[in-house]
Formats: C-alpha cells, sequence, structure tokens
C-alpha cells in the first residue's frame, strides 16, 4: 500500500519524502493557489516535481471533452511525473481514453460506486480516487466500497489501482489499508496524526523515567 500526500507546500513535501512517508503527492486547485504565492500553479508544479521522483497529481479545470483532453496534455508537459486527476463524468471517459493513448496516466475522481470505477477503467484510467469523506456524509460505509471495488478489479483481471481518499480518522485509514486499497491519500496534518496514540506518550515518559534512573557509563580516555 501506497500513501499519497494532499499538499502542494514544497516545506510538506519535503518533510514526508525525508521521513519516507510518501509515494506520491495530490495537488487540488485550492492547494496549488494557496501556495502559489506570486509564483503561477505551473511554477509550484514543477518546482514540486524537481524536488522529488515521485508521481505528483494534479487537476484539470475543465468538464468537456475537448477541455479535459486538452488541460491534461498541457499538466502532462511540466514533468513525466504529473498524473491528470479527472472527474468521472460522461464527457470525461473519451478524453480519459484519448490521454492514455499518448501514454499520459489519468485518475479518475468522484468515483463513488463499483459500477463507477470498473467504467473509468475500461476507458483507460491508471487510478480510480473515492472520495471517502463524501459517501460517510450520505451513511455509507466507504471502507466497504474500497473493499468491493478492489475485489472487482482482482476478479476480473482489472489494471487499476484504487485510492482511498482522506480518511477523517486512523481508524478509517486502517480498514481503508485491510480493505485492500492501493494508495491511501492523507493530508501533512493527518500524517502527523497517525503518529500518535495514546500509550506513545505512556511509553516515552516511562523511557525518560527509565534513561534517569541508570546512570551511563563513562566513554573510555
Amino acid at each position: 500500500m501506497k500513501i499519497f500526500v494532499a499538499t502542494a507546500s514544497t516545506y510538506d513535501v519535503q518533510w514526508a519524502v525525508e521521513g519516507g512517508l510518501a509515494d506520491g503527492i495530490v495537488t487540488t486547485p485550492a492547494l496549488l493557489r494557496e501556495a502559489a504565492g506570486e509564483d503561477g500553479e505551473r511554477e509550484v508544479l514543477a518546482e514540486i516535481c524537481q524536488g522529488t521522483a515521485l508521481p505528483v497529481c494534479a487537476s484539470v479545470g475543465s468538464v468537456t471533452a475537448s477541455d479535459i483532453y486538452r488541460d491534461g496534455r498541457e499538466l502532462a508537459k511540466i514533468s513525466d511525473q504529473i498524473l491528470v486527476r479527472v472527474p468521472l463524468l460522461e464527457e470525461a471517459l473519451p478524453a480519459i481514453r484519448r490521454l492514455k493513448a499518448e501514454g499520459i496516466r489519468s485518475v479518475a475522481t468522484l468515483v463513488h460506486v463499483t459500477t463507477q470505477a470498473v467504467l473509468a477503467a475500461k476507458a483507460g484510467a491508471f487510478m480510480v480516487e473515492v472520495p471517502l469523506d463524501s459517501l460517510d456524509a450520505v451513511g455509507e460505509d466507504s471502507a466497504d466500497v474500497v473493499r468491493d471495488i478492489r475485489s472487482a478489479f482482482d476478479i476480473h483481471a482489472i489494471e487499476c489501482d484504487v485510492i482511498a481518499a482522506l480518511p477523517r480518522t486512523s481508524a478509517l485509514f486502517a480498514r481503508c489499508a485491510s480493505a485492500g486499497a492501493d494508495v491511501i491519500t492523507v493530508t501533512p496534518e493527518g500524517l502527523r496524526a497517525l503518529l500518535l496514540h495514546p500509550l506513545t506518550d505512556r511509553g516515552v515518559d516511562h523511557l525518560l523515567r527509565d534513561l534517569s534512573t541508570h546512570a551511563r557509563p563513562r566513554a573510555p580516555v
């Protein structure tokens, strides 16, 4: 299983990469606008790609077939690392297919059920992204959706990865991992939270007390 970090901050990218915690980066238009400042969003994407060898997901800004295809091609020109995020609409399917024919990998977003996932994969999507929070908000069991999609892909030997996007809790992260998610997307804050546990603090306190009660041997002169 891989972890993609949802950020456009080069600081957060560097932190995740140096800790060996990131297998990819996911950006959104909002994250890029926040990080861009006086620079353009394409410049931020280029800087992220130059700072790491990991795949970097970037979203198209269109919902029609011709414009999705155009945006996807333009994003792919930034770097071979770019994975083009495309909303799964009927209009998007021809664009996904055309992009694949040119060797451009796409991530179909807004995938809520197995049927959508299968159709996206058949059109040529490299990955499908399941928005966990949207499903949970309407009473669906998002981890079960991830499991069903992964199972269908495995049964029919469909070569397409499943992304579980932004689990709100460590318990949901663990359930998606057990459900067979190929990738789980987390924010930098969420990734740091996964490192925490009440028993960790208790264990550290015990370790420090233990160290303080044992004299350290002197180094030889």
